[in-house]
């Protein structure tokens, strides 16, 4: 890859980008390979090794050989996250904000799938604080979920909604990060088939939409509440100039957020407001492009009154008692029901979810334990996956790394049984969904639009 490879004049607005150094960026895509990145996931420690840690993230390590993931059990149980080391700054900019964790926030993740974002978001939150998942694109909400359930919380809630519908919500959230659609520019190097997609035109309309998206969002941040904004480009007007024009527009205050100078990040200043942004250029940083910032609102633009969803349903005590046997410390969450399914969410969100229930379109509410047949329980594989499961209810099975994969392709698993029932299947002590054990069979219930379907190489 050299000059001629790139998009006409891309390289001549780039030169005029702050930070940009021409020559180490053409060499971090001709020559600097894909870097490989994992998150691992603070509820679930499971001692995985690593090479390196991404200096603005403790979770974060670099990888110098890239596995094959789909055919690591503890990928699917929810033990790391594969994600592009550059984003992972996002948790080092709320931790910055929010050095206090006493008071609970109310987080929303306006952009979220496949669910990087929101996994990183919740790691860094505590049980008492919310995160809303939101995917505009309905095609894309099914991998968000799968990614929400399998990091374990039961804090969260996923909504499939335009920015628009977020109005009626005026004040409600302390934090919202809008990784904000873009032209794409940062992810040339680890996609170059993205050139072919990029162009001055569909810069100017990222601007116009990112615009949109904002403007929509805005009410819904509350009085001293934060915007984190990001993109996945280099151009000017995708990122300093949409900071002037939130300043200017909404009178935002600019935060400044600290950096080490040896994490080779770029602090910028937008030309009329003088708002502070963090680009990250390959080749400068171990990671792709990106380019973010963070915000404070000044003003207050009203509040979200209280709604009390008077359709539930009453639950039925014996049917409660069940349900609750399955959860460990369950006096810590409410528990409601959706047609025939039952759902748990930490207790201190029963009020948000009425609210949100009434103004957004919910796809996934805490975490769905599963359905009632008499007196047992048809648990749900969000239930297995889950940080609130009590094991001491259920069967367990182990599983050795062959037999694990044998179940995450739905096919039949070799192994002997001994005990007969519901049984969660483990490996290395973590959960990868549920199986019915029978006295001469076992039936798979790991879910089949996400079971393995690609062919291990020998």
């Amino acid at each position: 890859m050299d000059a001629s490879t790139f998009p006409p004049h891309f390289l001549e607005q780039l030169n005029a980008e702050p930070g940009y150094d021409k020559a180490t960026f053409i060499d971090a895509h001709q020559n600097g390979g894909s870097i490989t990145s994992i998150r691992l996931n603070p509820f679930k420690p499971a001692g995985i090794k690593t090479d390196k840690q991404v200096p603005w993230c403790a979770e974060g390590h670099y990888l110098d050989i890239r596995p094959s993931f789909t055919f690591d059990p503890l990928f699917h149980a929810g033990a790391y996250y594969v994600q592009e080391a550059s984003s992972m700054f996002i948790d080092h900019i709320l931790k910055s904000i929010r050095p206090k964790k006493e008071d609970a926030i109310k987080v929303l993740d306006l952009c979220a799938a496949p669910g990087g974002k929101s996994t990183l978001l919740n790691s860094a939150l505590n049980s008492t604080d919310l995160l809303v998942a939101n995917e505009i694109i309905k095609t894309r909400v099914p991998i968000l979920t799968d990614n929400l359930s399998r990091w374990g919380t039961a804090n969260t809630i996923a909504t499939n909604n335009d920015p628009r519908d977020f109005t009626g919500l005026k004040g409600f959230f302390d934090v919202v990060l809008v990784d904000a659609p873009c032209s794409g520019s940062g992810m040339f190097r680890k996609d170059p088939a993205a050139m072919n997609e990029w162009s001055e035109g569909n810069v100017n309309l990222c601007h116009q939409r990112q615009e949109r998206i904002l403007a929509d969002i805005y009410p819904a941040i509350k009085e001293d509440g934060y915007l984190i904004y990001s993109t996945c480009s280099y151009s000017h007007q995708e990122n300093e100039d949409i900071l002037d024009w939130l300043c200017a527009e909404y009178d935002m205050e600019s935060i400044r957020i600290p950096i080490y100078k040896e994490w080779g990040i770029v602090e910028t200043e937008s030309p009329l407001q003088k708002a502070w942004g963090y680009r990250f250029y390959p080749g400068q940083v171990m990671g792709e492009g990106l380019f973010a910032a963070c915000l404070r609102k000044r003003e207050s633009t009203g509040g979200a009154s209280n709604y009390k969803n008077n359709a539930q349903q009453k639950l039925a005590a014996a049917e409660l008692d069940i349900v609750r046997s399955y959860v460990n410390e369950p006096d810590n969450f409410y528990y409601f029901k959706v047609v025939d399914d039952w759902l748990a969410i930490n207790r201190e969100h029963q009020a948000s979810l009425n609210l949100l229930h009434k103004h957004l379109y919910i796809k996934k509410s805490g975490v769905r334990m599963g359905k009632l047949a008499g007196r047992d329980l048809i648990p749900d594989h969000e239930l297995a996956l889950s940080l609130l499961i009590n094991k001491d209810a259920v069967l367990t099975t182990s599983l050795n790394t062959n037999q694990a994969i044998q179940y995450l392709r739905r096919d039949n698993i070799d192994i002997t049984i001994n005990e007969k029932g519901w049984s969660l299947m483990e490996y290395e002590g973590f959960a990868l969904g549920w199986a019915k054990l029978l006295p001469n069979r076992i039936n798979n219930y790991y879910p089949k639009e996400i079971r393995i379907m690609a062919q291990q190489s020998s």
